[in-house]
Parts: C-alpha cells; structure tokens; sequence
C-alpha cells in the first residue's frame, strides 16, 4: 500500500485545512483533536497540526482499516 503524502504546502494546518483535504465537518476534526487521538497544539483557540503528523495519523488510520477488514472486522 502506498504511502498518502498531504501536499499542501505548508508545514502547518488548520481546521479548516484539515475538513477541507477530509471532507469533514469542524466538529469531527477537534473531536479528533481534542481526544489526543491526532497530535495538535492548541495556540489560544486555534488548533494547528504538523503536516508530517497529519500524513503520519492519517497512514496508520488506513492501516488499521486495512487490517481490521482483513481480520473481517468493520
């Protein structure tokens, strides 16, 4: 399986950069962030993540799916 490279841009992203390469709402991205599960930094009320955590969660998010629908789990 090849690797998913987040080509963005910048070093950093938002919330909004996040919902908009996921297609998700902001609720889902700062829940995610909030429970600690995707590695951010919270500067006043503004989340940011490292492109590279962003691409480094969201390949072990697919392996894990992959390895869940091979064992038949959903």
């Amino acid at each position: 399986m090849e690797r998913i490279k987040v080509d963005i841009g910048k070093e950093w992203m938002s919330v909004a950069d996040i919902c908009e390469y996921m297609s998700v709402s902001t609720f889902v991205a700062t829940s995610v962030l909030r429970s600690g599960e995707l590695p951010g930094v919270k500067f006043g009320r503004e989340w940011r993540v490292a492109r590279q955590d962003f691409e480094d969660w969201l390949n072990a998010q697919r392996m894990e799916s992959a390895a869940r629908a091979r064992a038949g789990r959903p």
